[in-house]
C-alpha cells in the first residue's frame, strides 16, 4: 500500500478504465447521459481528466479513490453532468404532459358539466316560459269563444240575426287567432328539422313590401297609427319564397305594433348597398335594453316584464325572420335604445 501511494495516479489508472466502469455504473442505474471527470490529488487537479471536464461547485459529484485500510484517501474522482438540466427536463416532461393532459380533460369535463347545468337551467326557463305564454295566447280567445257561444245561445240574442253574425264572426276570428299560433309552431319546428321546403323565384322586395302593410294597415289605422314607405332602392330584386318572405316583413311590422304603446308610428325603407339590397323598419315604440338586442331573435325569448302580458305573442315571430333570412343567404340585425324606438334591417343579396 504505501508502495502503491508512491506511483503517479496516470500509472495507477487509465482514462479508458475509468471511462468504462462509470458508462457502466450508470447504464445499471438507467442513466444515460454525457458525463466528464477528472481525478484530483488533495484538491489539485491530475493528468487523469476527460478533455471538456471543468470544474465547478454546483455541479460537481465527489466520489473518494484507492481508499486505504484506515479509511484514507489521497485522491478524488470528480464527475459532472453538462446536460444535466436537459436531462432532468427530459426524464420529468412525459409526467409533466400526461399530468397536464388529465388536468385538461378534468377541467373540460367539469366546464362540460356545469355548461350542460346551465344549458338546462336555460332550457327549463324556457319552456315555462313558453308554456306561460302559451297559455295567455289562448286563455284569451277561448274565453271570448266561450261568451260568444253563450251569448248566441241567449233566446233574446238567437233571433237577433245581426248579433248572432257579428258573435260569430267573433268565434271566427278568435279561432283563426289560435289556429295561427299553432302554425307558428309548427313552422318553427319544420325549419329546426330542414323539413320546411322553401323554393325560391325572382320577386321584388318593393311589391313584398306594400303586401305585406295590407296584412297589418287595418290595426295600425285601427290604433291611429301610419306606416310610411321610402322606397329608394334603384334595384329590388332577389331569389327568394314569396309566401315566406312576406311573412317575414308581416312579422317585423307586427312585432312593430305590438311594442309601440301608443299609436304606431313605423317608417320602411329600401336602400342598395353594392350588391345587396338593405330592408329598413323603423318604429317609434318602447326600444330595448342593448342585453335585449342581442337575444331578440333567440327562439321563445321575450323581455321579461314580470306578470304584465301587455304585449301578445310567445317569441317566435323574430325567430321565425331570422331563420327565414338566413335561408336567403341574407343577415337580420336590430339597433334600439330603450324608450326610442327600434330599427330593424335585413340585408339581402341582389339577383
Amino acid at each position: 500500500m504505501v508502495h502503491a501511494k508512491r506511483v503517479p495516479i496516470h500509472k495507477r489508472v487509465s482514462k479508458q478504465e475509468i471511462e468504462l466502469l462509470l458508462k457502466r455504473e450508470l447504464e445499471n442505474r438507467g442513466v444515460d447521459i454525457a458525463f466528464e471527470y477528472g481525478v484530483y490529488s488533495n484538491g489539485l487537479p491530475t493528468k487523469v481528466k476527460s478533455s471538456k471536464f471543468k470544474y465547478a461547485e454546483s455541479n460537481i459529484y465527489k466520489s473518494p479513490m484507492f481508499v486505504d485500510f484506515e479509511g484514507v484517501s489521497n485522491f478524488d474522482l470528480l464527475i459532472s453532468f453538462p446536460k444535466k438540466k436537459r436531462f432532468l427536463v427530459q426524464s420529468i416532461l412525459g409526467l409533466a404532459l400526461l399530468s397536464l393532459l388529465f388536468t385538461i380533460i378534468i377541467v373540460v369535463a367539469y366546464a362540460g358539466a356545469i355548461y350542460q347545468l346551465i344549458r338546462q337551467k336555460q332550457i327549463s326557463e324556457i319552456k315555462t316560459d313558453f308554456i306561460n305564454n302559451m297559455t295567455h295566447e289562448f286563455k284569451t280567445p277561448i274565453a271570448t269563444i266561450n261568451l260568444a257561444v253563450e251569448a248566441i245561445r241567449n233566446p233574446k240574442i238567437i233571433t237577433d240575426q245581426e248579433k248572432v253574425l257579428r258573435y260569430l264572426q267573433m268565434i271566427r276570428d278568435e279561432n283563426k287567432r289560435m289556429h295561427a299560433q299553432v302554425e307558428n309552431v309548427l313552422r318553427i319546428s319544420k325549419l329546426e328539422k330542414n323539413q320546411l321546403d322553401i323554393s325560391k323565384d325572382r320577386v321584388n322586395v318593393h311589391d313584398i313590401i306594400e303586401d305585406a302593410i295590407t296584412h297589418v294597415q287595418l290595426i295600425v289605422d285601427d290604433r291611429g297609427g301610419y306606416i310610411h314607405t321610402h322606397l329608394d332602392a334603384e334595384r329590388c330584386e332577389v331569389l327568394a319564397n314569396e309566401m315566406h318572405f312576406t311573412n317575414v316583413v308581416v312579422n317585423m311590422l307586427d312585432n312593430a305594433i305590438k311594442y309601440s304603446e301608443e299609436a304606431p308610428k313605423i317608417d320602411v325603407f329600401t336602400e342598395r348597398a353594392k350588391n345587396y339590397i338593405i330592408i329598413k323598419v323603423r318604429d317609434q315604440g318602447a326600444g330595448m335594453s342593448k342585453a335585449v338586442v342581442k337575444k331578440v331573435f333567440e327562439k321563445f325569448y321575450r323581455e321579461h316584464t314580470g306578470d304584465l302580458h301587455n304585449v301578445k305573442g310567445h317569441g317566435l315571430g323574430l325567430s321565425y325572420v331570422k331563420k327565414i333570412v338566413e335561408d336567403h343567404q341574407g343577415e337580420v340585425y336590430a339597433e334600439s335604445e330603450k324608450g326610442k324606438g327600434s330599427t330593424f334591417y335585413i340585408k339581402l343579396p341582389l339577383i
